[in-house]
């Protein structure tokens, strides 16, 4: 009697990917860089007006936060003094962000250390504007624009059939919940990065912020308040950026699991050292946005 070949296990692109990527993250892959240009500062890091100094340490996830949540444009800070030493004035009724600096002290070493040269450190706090809400600061000229990018019909018929509203404004790319609105920087500001060209990454981009779409409460009602407590904000940026990843592969819009997508996880999953299940909660979860996406397509 003849027997009947079984069929074949059909595949998990999602799970396949997830191992991809932490594969990369392990083998060290780098500092993440944002795919488009801007007016002459810093994009990813939130730099100091006064001194062009790049804040740093959990400043940045601070000020990350508040542009996110307050929906800045322009990553400059400063405090209130230093505003005005810039000739600038800072808005009645503005908020101010909090953040951390250290001062260095000396005192007389600790003889039975041999390593102490006396040198001391105490965390002191203070209070910083972003430039969008002082008068008489002046940005930087606008960046010059590369023109627009190659169209991908499969992409864009896919965010048409989402319904998630979408805005081409400034330089920055946000998911903003109040208003239920995706806003991405201008085509032209895109520039790709050495594994992803301008237009994958205009892409991928966009798809990272349709995930953080779907976290609205109508559609997947996503919080990590209760799970990952002050690190929700960074489990969020986990799934978004899986997510992004998958539907990359399922749209042919990149052929392999890139550098990039490996760069930004490592970056958010130090935030998230202590819990070693966090990179597959957020795949679960990228999973369940993928799939609200999805369903909004025609059958």
């Amino acid at each position: 009697m003849r027997r009947s070949s079984s069929p074949a296990p059909k595949r998990d692109l999602h799970t396949e990917i997830t191992q991809r990527l932490i594969q990369a993250i392990e083998a060290h892959p780098g500092e993440p860089k944002m795919p488009w240009r801007n007016a002459g500062r810093p994009l990813w890091t939130p730099e100091n007006a006064l001194s062009h100094t790049a804040y740093n340490g959990i400043n940045v996830v601070n000020l990350w936060v508040a542009a996110e949540m307050r929906g800045f444009s322009t990553p400059v800070f400063a405090t209130y003094k230093q505003w005005q030493e810039l000739g600038c004035q800072v808005r009645k009724g503005a908020k101010s962000e909090l953040v951390i600096f250290y001062k260095e002290f000396e005192t007389e070493p600790n003889p039975e250390d041999e390593g102490d040269d006396g040198k001391r450190r105490v965390a002191r706090a203070s209070y910083v504007f972003n430039a969008e809400e002082v008068e008489g600061y002046e940005a930087p000229p606008a960046a010059e624009s590369l023109g627009p990018i190659a169209r991908l019909a499969s992409a864009d018929q896919f965010m048409r059939h989402t319904q998630i509203p979408l805005v081409h404004a400034g330089d920055r790319a946000f998911y903003r919940p109040s208003t239920d609105t995706i806003t991405m920087p201008e085509e032209g500001l895109f520039t790709g990065t050495q594994t992803m060209n301008r237009d994958e990454a205009y892409y991928a981009v966009l798809l990272h912020e349709a995930i953080h779409a779907t976290g609205h409460n109508s559609r997947c009602d996503r919080d990590f308040t209760s799970r990952f407590k002050t690190e929700a904000y960074a489990a969020e940026e986990l799934v978004a950026e899986i997510g992004s990843a998958f539907l990359c592969a399922e749209l042919g819009i990149t052929q392999d699991t890139r550098a990039d997508h490996a760069q930004y996880l490592a970056h958010w999953l130090a935030l998230l050292k202590e819990d070693p299940k966090a990179i597959f909660t957020a795949a679960s979860k990228a999973s369940e946005a993928v799939g609200w996406l999805k369903r909004q397509q025609p059958v």
